[in-house]
């Protein structure tokens, strides 16, 4: 009779070792598979950001003129509206 119990005691002691097993093979493939998707997001979002650069840098390039007065007018507003905020602080004193 203790033979039998031996046995089955046994044989869940290795069904369970089988499954504890596969379940840490299926996460550490779940981690793999997490792993490389990160790492292909992570290539995909560099070489966009990088597309994005180089475009802006050939749109500069081309309207050369348009840039230049486009940065002097949005200094030129900044320096007003930042001189008219100190002057508008320091009058009210």
């Amino acid at each position: 009779m203790s033979h039998s119990v031996l046995d089955r005691t046994a044989e869940h002691i290795t069904d369970s070792a089988h499954q504890a097993s596969r379940a840490s093979g299926a996460v550490a493939e779940a981690i793999h598979d997490g792993v490389d998707m990160a790492r292909r997001a992570a290539k995909q979002s560099a070489d966009a950001a990088e597309d994005i650069v180089q475009d802006t840098r050939q749109r500069l390039q081309r309207n050369l003129g348009l840039t230049v007065a486009a940065t002097f007018a949005l200094g030129l507003c900044a320096g007003a509206l930042f001189g008219g905020v100190l002057g508008w602080t320091t009058h009210r004193r």
